[in-house]
């Protein structure tokens, strides 16, 4: 089983690195130093139980790695567009791609039936770039988990968690999911296959739609926002305005706003990444997790009003700092 992984950060390469150190013949797809540090000297996994450094195969150019099982795609949401073209080396005939991307993925509407069957979002899928360069059928859902961070080149620093949850968009419990989740398992990982992986995109996307703008609009770490009354008020009224969308499209969410609301305080004086990109000055994740539920919001004629304004905000802060357009 050939795995690559696309997009070798914090949560690739903690993937990586777990699949290298289990056996597997994986490899890594990564740019600029964090690529220059792993070729030089392999790549560095700082964990609670002590640290390791894993010998990896890693390039800048998908040619290099030929024609994969699978191609695991851990890129920020809006970095995918753009390189569709650039992985087609890595897609042979047989080739999956599991989507580890966050908010609501391009293949959200494939196989879901109904009206809405096949249904392409323009705010993570704009000119169709992933449905037509890779294809709904190749897809194989993935929500991510874990906390890591890149903390120098050649460096990752697992910070908590070790699941990544599969899922085809049909719900079955495939031949494919099987074997990777199977790969990952060995490798000390959770992969457990879900029949309703879109329930679970919700509940985490409930959290990143709303505390991830709030965050970057005021600074706050998420104990801060969570119990502010004010933005805790804000972050409430943005959930169930996508807990309306959600179960309009048939979406069960396992718990309710407000213990969703408690979980991202107990987290404590957490930086979201969407805070962390703003401050580094790297482009912001807005479209995926924000603009996104407005879409379906429009989608499924349901009212978003305090979404609305709230991605309104955070999208024209994102243009003064030169992060989003």
């Amino acid at each position: 089983m050939k795995i690559c992984i696309f997009g070798a950060g914090a949560i690739g390469g903690y993937m990586g690195a777990k699949l290298a150190q289990a056996g597997a013949e994986v490899s890594l797809v990564a740019r600029g130093p964090h690529l220059a540090a792993m070729q030089a000297n392999g790549l560095t996994l700082i964990e609670e139980s002590g640290q390791s450094n894993v010998p990896v195969t890693v390039s800048e150019d998908p040619a290099a790695l030929g024609p994969q099982d699978y191609v695991i795609v851990t890129l920020k949401a809006h970095s995918v567009p753009p390189v569709v073209d650039k992985m087609q080396p890595l897609i042979g005939p047989e080739t999956t791609i599991v989507s580890g991307v966050n908010g609501v993925p391009w293949w959200y509407f494939h196989k879901i039936g109904g009206a809405l069957e096949g249904t392409r979002l323009a705010t993570v899928d704009p000119s169709n770039a992933q449905w037509d360069g890779f294809g709904p059928d190749r897809v194989l859902g993935c929500v991510v988990y874990p906390a890591a961070e890149v903390s120098e080149p050649g460096v990752v620093r697992h910070i908590e968690g070790n699941r990544f949850s599969l899922g085809e968009p049909d719900g079955s419990k495939s031949d494919r999911a099987l074997a990777l989740s199977k790969a990952l398992s060995a490798a000390g990982l959770k992969a457990p296959v879900r029949p309703k992986l879109r329930d679970e995109i919700w509940v985490k996307l409930w959290g990143n739609l709303s505390f991830n703008p709030i965050s970057a609009l005021t600074h706050a770490t998420l104990d801060v926002l969570c119990t502010d009354p004010g933005t805790r008020e804000v972050a409430r009224n943005m959930m169930l305005e996508a807990q309306a969308v959600a179960e309009k499209l048939g979406v069960k969410f396992p718990i309710d706003v407000d213990r969703r609301i408690k979980g991202g305080a107990e987290v404590g004086a957490h930086r979201t990444s969407m805070l962390q990109d703003l401050d580094a000055g790297r482009p912001m994740e807005i479209d995926a997790l924000v603009g996104s539920v407005q879409e379906l919001g429009r989608v499924t004629e349901t009212p978003t009003p305090t979404i609305d304004t709230v991605l309104a905000l955070t999208q024209l802060r994102g243009r003064t700092a030169g992060l989003y357009s």
